[in-house]
């Protein structure tokens, strides 16, 4: 029983090193500015990435305290992980010609459905399951539109750039969604409640 209160207050070696890997991961472009011009982020560009950072990081603390399941935490990490790609290249040079390209603004219709859907579903496995179908089929929807209607066609990698990252993303949603399908099945008859502690 002496132990078990100092157990608890032993730091977590995976928060710390998740953490830490964020701090460094915002550092890069502020040595990388030392170096190059090619490297230019003015204050705003810190602040966006920094709270890109500790949203990615506050989400998953959240997942690992909302449930044990291996499969749905890895689950809500892959989404994540999207959503933060998704903003970062985005807002950074732009999925479709450059990041001033208007049609960018459609990618923001698709993390809103992810966060919406997971609103609605209470963050449970089935519905987190079927949001992120949902999700990789929206992202699936503007990559095509971009595609037929030569959004972005100026740009000097088109249209190679917006069918890669199309297919990159709708993997990592659609990956989301079976992590979330196995938690569900792994807990046959629990129905809503299937991803979450109760």
């Amino acid at each position: 029983t002496m132990t078990e209160p100092r157990a608890g207050r032993r730091p977590n070696l995976v928060r710390i090193l998740g953490w830490s890997a964020a701090g460094i991961l915002l550092l890069v472009p502020l040595v990388a500015m030392q170096f190059t011009d090619e490297v230019n982020w003015t204050p705003t560009d810190f602040v966006f990435a920094g709270g890109l950072l500790a949203l990615a990081g506050t989400g998953l603390e959240l997942a690992v305290r909302a449930s044990r399941e291996k499969a749905y935490r890895a689950g809500v990490a892959v989404a994540i992980a999207a959503a933060f790609l998704l903003l970062w290249f985005n807002g950074a040079v732009g999925i479709i010609g450059n990041e001033e390209n208007p049609a960018n603004l459609l990618f923001f219709a698709v993390l809103a459905i992810a966060m919406t859907g997971s609103i609605l579903s209470r963050f449970r496995g089935p519905g987190m399951t079927h949001t992120f179908y949902l999700t990789a089929g929206a992202q699936a929807l503007v990559g095509g539109l971009a595609l037929v209607r030569g959004w972005g066609s100026t740009g000097p990698s088109w249209p190679f750039d917006v069918a890669f990252l199309t297919a990159f993303f709708c993997i990592l949603w659609m990956g989301a969604a079976l992590l979330f399908r196995m938690t569900t099945l792994s807990h046959p008859g629990t129905g809503v409640k299937a991803g979450l502690s109760s």
